[in-house]
This record gives C-alpha cells, sequence and structure tokens, in this order.
C-alpha cells in the first residue's frame, strides 16, 4: 500500500455551519476554534457556525475562517487515524492551513496572516477592475496561449491549474472577457465568470506581496512534521527557511494543482484525505488522477466514513 496525504481546500469551499457539527461532537475541535477565536480577539466561530453568509464571503472573514475549520477538522482526524501523512498540499489558502497542520506555523500565526492577506487582496484592486473565470473543457496550454494573446497591454493570466478540463483566469475585467471570446471561439464548453471579490493569482495582486511580507517577516516558521507540497512550484518543501518566500510568491502565482496531485502520486501516495469544509479537492483530485483514493472530513459522518475507509 502507498502511502497518504492530507490536502487542505481554498476559497470557495466556505458555507455557513461549517465546523460546527465537529466542535460540537469533539473537544479537540472546539479548542480549535477557541484559540481562532483569541488569536483574532473576535468571535470567528460564531461566524462559522451561524454566519451571517454575507459577512463570511468577504475575504478577509473567508480565509481565516477556513483555515480554522480545515485545522478543526485535522485535530480530529489525526488524533484518530493509524497513519501520519506522507506529505500535505492546500489550494491556495490551503496551504496555510497545511502549514499550521503540520507545525511549520502556529494556528495563532495563521489566522492572523490570513486576515492580513485577505484585507490586502480585497484592497489591492478597485471593485469592478478585476475579475476570475473559470474555463471548462479546454486543455491549460490552449487557455495559456489565448490569455497572451488576449491581454492587449492588460493583464490577464491563467490563476488555478485546478485539473486537466479546468482553469481559472484572472486579471483586468476588460481582458479577461476579451480571453472569455477567444477560449469560447477556440472550442472551450464554458467560460464562467466566478463571483469574486478580487482577481486572485495574478500580477494584479502585486501589491499584497509587500505588505503581506511585512506580516509573514513576525512568524517564527519551523520545520514542518511532513514536506508541504507547494502551490507555486509543485514540490515538496520541508525547509523552514524557504516557506516565506513560497507564500509570497503564491500570491501572484499561479496555482498549480495538476502538477501538485501528480507530485504526490509520483512519490508513492495512494490515498488523499481532505480535510475542511466542502469536497472540491477530491472531485479534482479524481479527475486528475485515477490511481488516488479520497476521502474527504468536515463532519462527525464523513470522519466517521473517511475512518472506515483506513
Amino acid at each position: 500500500m502507498g502511502s497518504v496525504a492530507f490536502v487542505f481546500p481554498g476559497q470557495g469551499s466556505q458555507y455557513v455551519g461549517m465546523g460546527k457539527a465537529l466542535a460540537e461532537a469533539f473537544p479537540e475541535a472546539r479548542a480549535v476554534f477557541d484559540a481562532a477565536d483569541d488569536a483574532l480577539g473576535e468571535k470567528l466561530s460564531a461566524l462559522c457556525f451561524e454566519g451571517p453568509e454575507d459577512a463570511l464571503k468577504l475575504t478577509a472573514n473567508t480565509q481565516p475562517a477556513i483555515l480554522t475549520a480545515s485545522v478543526a477538522a485535522h485535530a480530529v482526524f489525526s488524533k484518530r487515524f493509524a497513519t501520519s501523512p506522507a506529505f500535505v498540499a492546500g489550494h491556495s489558502l490551503g496551504e496555510y492551513s497545511a502549514l499550521v497542520a503540520v507545525g511549520a506555523m502556529s494556528l495563532a500565526d495563521g489566522v492572523r496572516a490570513v486576515r492580513a492577506r485577505g484585507t490586502f487582496m480585497q484592497e489591492a484592486v478597485p471593485a469592478g477592475v478585476g475579475a476570475m473565470s473559470a474555463v471548462l473543457g479546454l486543455a491549460p496550454e490552449k487557455v495559456k496561449e489565448l490569455c497572451a494573446q488576449a491581454s492587449q497591454g492588460e493583464i490577464v493570466s491563467c490563476a488555478n491549474f485546478n485539473e486537466p478540463a479546468q482553469t481559472v483566469i484572472a486579471g483586468h475585467a476588460k481582458a479577461v472577457e476579451r480571453a472569455g471570446e477567444l477560449l469560447k471561439a477556440a472550442g472551450a464548453k464554458r467560460v464562467l465568470p466566478l463571483p469574486v471579490s478580487a482577481p486572485f493569482h495574478c500580477e494584479l495582486m502585486a501589491p499584497v506581496v509587500p505588505r503581506l511580507d511585512e506580516v509573514l517577516s513576525k512568524v517564527a516558521f519551523k520545520a514542518p512534521a511532513a514536506p508541504v507540497v507547494t502551490n507555486v512550484e509543485a514540490t515538496p518543501n520541508a525547509d523552514a527557511a524557504r516557506i516565506k518566500e513560497l507564500l509570497l510568491r503564491q500570491v501572484t502565482g499561479s496555482v498549480r494543482w495538476i502538477e501538485c496531485v501528480q507530485a504526490l502520486e509520483q512519490a508513492g501516495v495512494s490515498k488523499v484525505v481532505e480535510l475542511g469544509p466542502g469536497k472540491v479537492l477530491c472531485g479534482l483530485v479524481k479527475r486528475i488522477s485515477k490511481g488516488l483514493e479520497c476521502v474527504n472530513v468536515e463532519d462527525p459522518a464523513s470522519l466517521e466514513k473517511a475512518l472506515a475507509a483506513q
């Protein structure tokens, strides 16, 4: 049997009530939410459990909320699962959850860092200037090529390589629109504008980098208990000295999720466990690799199912 990897979801997986059932059933999950509340000096747990949805959708709230719910799921699952992960990975924001889970940064530093990251991203681009779209049914190389054609002096590029038939593009709203037309003409099945507050993972996020650098410079990073397959390099990193640089590059860099999953498989992973709200990553993993088994843990029912499958 191959080894196991834990993966952590990114923005877009949030929902009102996330983590609530785990926190009510397991003291270790409740302790994670309490620690996050203390670190931020506010009731993030109440926002996760009760909403309102509009407040939960604000990037500055979404990021610490997903991280906390993901780390809570990890706290419960890892205590009951027979095997430690050989690797961890996270999609965008999920990379921070992964780093907290393997002890490379503290939970308090993690929630404060992603609260700042979300705030800076929100402030980097005025509303309406940027946009993101999901491109379905076209090869990633073709999407990249047509984004270059559509730029015309503006920014539009591949933000997320999610799976072979799904690439997310980001940049100036007009350039994203131009790219969408070219992509549809080239045979994309669909080009779906995404309801996001900022164009993540493109050069429009450059103003975030120096501000986030200041925040991350105060974090005491430690060597992770398991290597982290990073978004920007799609290779495992176990060097604490490189963590900050890799997180800063991630702000404007593409999320190379296809290659991250392939790297896990090539390293001998046969099972992936998604820890946190939703099961988006399980869907992507299955579409990237037929050989990887994937289970998710977000509540007591999915926890029971995941433990039964070990």
